[in-house]
């Protein structure tokens, strides 16, 4: 790839030049209070914003979080973001009440050399995800209006054709910022010849999600480890019964082919815990996978599948991990996450883990992030990376 990186831009001098950094800060907030309960990503941009601030740039932050329906909602207001923002760089962040509108403009024009602001959420515009490209093209530039130059840091997003991701590049100087460059660099290790033995841990709640992955992965590794919710579908598979747990009927046979197809590669859980029901305080026990009771349901995998797993990926490598193996929200049920996670801290591969709820886990369960290689900030689009699959972001980066 030819992607001109936030270094080259540095090298042209960006001192009082407007510049756009399209983030990722779709950060959870509480329903409640409305706080945010993992500032994960927010710190994951800080390298880029930090590097612009110190040159005098006038940054211009933009971003989505959750899914408005292209109109203001408060509900999903970045106002919480700025403030939070605003710590971690030790210096206020400017808030604009809009993304285009007056309010962006004018808080734009007030940024003095080494200043940030933080535009509202781009999803409140219905261009930004619109798929008519007029549409799309003219919020886009509206957007690039704002600024002399792009550089894309929500690797989150890349996988999306979106006008703040695939349009403004085209009409503006564009460079990587330096997470997306670092996830590049990183998933391109993977897809390519990574040092084996090769393992790759996946859960989550569907098979469906993680099929394309699947497929794309098996031939390359030599290992396949399948827990969470997913993981029942291929049990079903092999005849077994599953009582009420998460299933996927009509992929049960795609799953008894990977079996047929994996030569072996492809390791299931030896034992589920099963709860009487989906709930923090349900009573609960270890069963065999082959003995899962017809109404209980599985929510974690076993001790002895931990102890499994743990020593598949002990003499590994490398390792991807996506997907936690079990409702790690409830504590009762997050022992499975945290086994695996640990054990795969505790390698000396190279670690991978593969963003979104993977890496939600690791800071609710209160783990080390700095005993990973590398966490990714975006699940989607580093399964997409690894499926082989052109990512709209980073191809509008190389243009």
């Amino acid at each position: 790839m030819t992607i001109r990186t936030l270094d080259d831009l540095l090298a042209e001098e960006v001192t009082g030049r407007r510049v756009l950094v399209r983030a990722d800060l779709n950060v959870p907030l509480d329903k409640q209070t409305g706080q945010i309960t993992d500032d994960g990503r927010i710190r994951a941009v800080l390298p880029t914003l930090g590097a612009l601030v110190q040159a005098g740039a006038k940054v211009v932050v933009c971003s989505h979080l959750g899914r408005p329906k292209g109109s203001p909602d408060p509900a999903f207001s970045l106002r919480p973001v700025a403030g939070r923002l605003g710590e971690l760089l030790g210096a206020p962040v400017h808030f604009a009440e809009d993304t285009v509108g007056d309010s962006a403009r004018s808080t734009v024009a007030g940024l003095a050399d080494g200043q940030v602001a933080l535009l509202e959420n781009l999803r409140f515009n219905p261009g930004e995800t619109s798929k008519d490209e007029a549409e799309r093209g003219a919020f886009a530039d509206q957007l690039a209006a704002l600024a002399d130059a792009y550089v894309d840091d929500a690797f989150g997003a890349v996988h999306r054709r979106h006008a703040s991701v695939y349009d403004v590049p085209a009409r503006l100087p564009h460079v990587a910022g330096r997470l997306v460059l670092r996830e590049v660099e990183v998933l391109g290790a993977l897809a390519g010849e990574p040092d084996r033995p090769y393992v790759v841990v996946l859960g989550g709640s569907k098979v469906s999600d993680k099929l394309a992955v699947i497929e794309a992965l098996l031939p390359k590794v030599d290992r396949l480890l399948v827990g969470g919710g997913m993981c029942f579908t291929f049990l079903k598979a092999q005849g077994h019964e599953v009582g009420s747990s998460l299933l996927e009927e009509e992929m049960v046979e795609t799953c008894r082919s990977l079996l047929e197809r994996a030569d072996g590669k492809i390791m299931l859980p030896v034992d589920v815990v099963v709860a009487d029901a989906f709930a923090p305080d349900a009573s609960h026990d270890t069963v065999r996978a082959d003995g899962i009771p017809s109404k209980r349901v599985g929510l974690d995998i076993g001790p002895e599948t931990v102890a499994g797993f743990a020593a598949a990926v002990r003499d590994a490598r490398t390792i991807f991990w996506n997907g936690p193996m079990g409702v790690f929200e409830m504590a009762a049920f997050a022992h499975g996450t945290r086994g695996v996670a640990e054990a795969i801290a505790e390698s000396d591969a190279f670690t991978v883990v593969g963003g979104g709820d993977s890496a939600a886990a690791v800071r609710a369960l209160g783990l080390d992030e700095q005993a990973f290689s590398h966490i990714s900030t975006g699940g989607g689009a580093s399964l997409e990376y690894l499926e082989g699959k052109t990512l709209p972001g980073i191809a509008a980066l190389e243009s």
